[in-house]
């Protein structure tokens, strides 16, 4: 049975770290972005060094206390709050800030888990390499946090999630050793891999404390359009026209529905949008070419070749480093505006590539079943993965239909279960999605993850509930 944070237990803690590592402030840390309610906290710690994190982990395993581990705060699905349950450690990366070294002949960079991502993309510039992991919260996410949900954005198309960002890595496990796996090596075939089962595990098979990091080669050139597309059909067979034109430099394919830019104009209405009305469907293209090749004329080249074949009507290709970053504002404020409409259910899915357009023409028609609602479907075509937001109609507000949620929800997963894909694409699992994950997961697969979690950390005191529910 666990126990919660009790005077005896931070006594304890108190004698066995410094002064420094102790947080006052604690509100902050029973939030999430999307609200909802707030977790328990019993004490709130932040370690300087990985020998602290051993040592607070030693003391939480002695004692049977659950640890939280908390990156930046930015995930979405409640993996790094406990609502329920005895008062939690949580235990806060955000002293463990270095970048440790950078080896640029390697292309490696070695960070510690609490450095926040965009650090980590300027040391990398800053050594003309480029991290590419790059993703809405990247002023905020803090590495361990990242790698502990094997975070995706919008770059994987072409470098692949965290998790293809990662050699190796230092970890506390749950009975408090250490385990120094901060290789930079490409070849290591020397049994279980260690390093993947902790990065996606959410915290629930030990305490991330460092990683090394793949770097890339910067591209000399780059380039990004907006381009109005027929439908999603039509958008998938532009992604696979820009691949013959532009071979391995498409960065990212970003499919928009119509509904996305019309979100921003009524709630965030200074972000410019890139044509007067919106289209029913857009793509934003982004390009990183080697020296030598023109991205604005690599662009022109697949729009005039698309629209030859009626798959685009019209675009913009971005003239300057303020328009290209104007496009990418408003693919980025999407998500705020869809904040402040107020969502009756989102969800973070992923689909076999070739069926996304059939999925997206299947699923209103089985909302519409349910009730009357608007949907904002937007996300990542290249790598199979929607951000799938259903609102209420125009007048009303997410509170009136909030009773609707499970329904919606459960709706919109039988649908991606049904066409092969994943209820969780990007965000994690956390605590919002485990049940879910029993609904849809493989029997021997959800199986084995038991097995694992009982075998690293017998006593579960490692994010109780996230990933796997409670034992009962």
């Amino acid at each position: 049975m666990l126990n919660s944070v009790t005077d005896a237990f931070a006594e304890t803690l108190r004698s066995r770290l410094p002064q420094a590592a102790f947080k006052d402030d604690t509100a902050r840390y029973a939030e999430t972005p999307r609200g909802g309610k707030p977790g328990e906290i019993g004490l709130v710690v932040a370690p300087g060094s990985t020998e602290e994190v051993a040592e607070t982990i030693r003391a939480a395993a002695e004692a049977r206390v659950p640890v939280i581990p908390y990156g930046g705060g930015t995930g979405l699905v409640t993996g790094q709050v406990m609502p329920d349950g005895p008062a939690p450690l949580v235990l806060s990366l955000e002293r463990m800030t270095k970048i440790r070294a950078t080896y640029p002949a390697e292309n490696v960079l070695v960070a510690e888990a609490g450095a926040i991502l965009v650090d980590v993309q300027a040391a990398a510039e800053a050594a003309d390499r480029l991290f590419p992991l790059s993703l809405g919260a990247e002023g905020s996410a803090r590495m361990g946090g990242l790698l502990g949900t094997n975070a995706g954005g919008v770059n994987v198309l072409r470098y692949g999630n965290a998790r293809e960002l990662c050699l190796g890595l230092e970890a506390v496990l749950p009975d408090g050793s250490i385990w120094h796996g901060l290789k930079r090596l490409r070849k290591d075939n020397t049994g279980y891999d260690l390093r993947n089962l902790l990065i996606g595990a959410e915290g629930t098979l030990g305490v991330i404390t460092a990683a090394a990091l793949r770097l890339f080669p910067r591209p000399a050139e780059t380039g990004t359009a907006v381009m109005v597309v027929r439908d999603p059909d039509a958008a998938l067979d532009l992604l696979a026209l820009a691949g013959d034109v532009a071979g391995s430099g498409i960065n990212a394919f970003e499919l928009i529905s119509g509904m996305g830019p019309t979100f921003l104009s009524e709630t965030i209405p200074e972000v410019r949008l890139p044509f007067p009305e919106p289209p029913d469907w857009m793509v934003l293209i982004d390009l990183g070419l080697d020296a030598g090749r023109d991205p604005a004329e690599t662009l022109e080249t697949l729009f005039v070749e698309a629209h030859e074949r009626e798959l685009v009507s019209d675009g913009l290709i971005a003239q300057s480093e303020q328009q290209r970053a104007e496009f990418w504002r408003m693919r980025e404020a999407i998500p705020e505006a869809n904040k402040l409409i107020g969502a009756i259910s989102s969800h973070d899915i992923s689909l076999p590539i070739s069926r996304i357009p059939e999925f997206i023409r299947t699923a209103p028609g089985v909302l519409a079943k349910l009730g009357d609602y608007r949907i904002n479907c937007f996300g990542h075509l290249g790598d199979g993965n929607l951000h799938y937001n259903v609102y209420p109609p125009k007048g009303q507000s997410r509170d009136e239909r909030i009773a609707e949620k499970g329904r919606v929800q459960r709706a919109v997963h039988d649908l991606v279960d049904s066409f092969d894909g994943s209820i969780s694409a990007e965000h994690g699992i956390g605590r919002l999605k485990a049940e879910d994950l029993q609904r849809y997961g493989d029997p021997a697969k959800l199986a084995a993850m038991r097995a694992i979690k009982d075998a690293l950390d017998p006593l579960g005191i490692m994010n109780p509930g996230a990933v796997l529910p409670l034992p009962g």
